[in-house]
């Protein structure tokens, strides 16, 4: 599976911006999605994940309420909505992919077979 995140960009303080995965390769149904971000100096940090077959989705505690995850199996891709926007939201995010992932195990990065490249998103104050 070969996954493309985009979307990010330089917002104000408020702001909204959604990010899309576009995967290829392989059908995304059949794998969970996640999404991890990354700010300079800090550890990747997980946010959300989707698994479509049960309809499973997990989110960061803080970050509920103001991100939401979705995907369009049709498009093969995974978005993430992400409103009300911090300075502190400032980072790279990243979408991974695995196949056949368990609930409990999909904040985990290091569970995830497949990455995209990271788009950078910009907060500012």
């Amino acid at each position: 599976v070969q996954l493309q995140a985009s979307g990010g960009g330089l917002v104000q303080t408020g702001g909204s911006l959604r990010l899309s995965c576009v995967a290829s390769g392989r059908t995304i149904s059949d794998y969970a999605v996640g999404w991890f971000r990354q700010a300079p100096g800090k550890e990747r940090e997980f946010v959300a994940a989707n698994r479509w077959r049960s309809s499973s989705t997990v989110y960061a505690e803080a970050l509920k309420g103001r991100f939401t995850i979705s995907r369009d199996n049709a498009r093969n891709t995974v978005y993430l909505q992400m409103n009300s926007l911090k300075p502190e939201d400032t980072a790279v995010y990243y979408c991974a992919a695995k196949r056949g992932m368990i609930v409990s195990a999909m904040s985990q990065y290091d569970q995830y077979d497949y990455w995209g490249q990271g788009t950078q998103v910009t907060v500012s104050s």
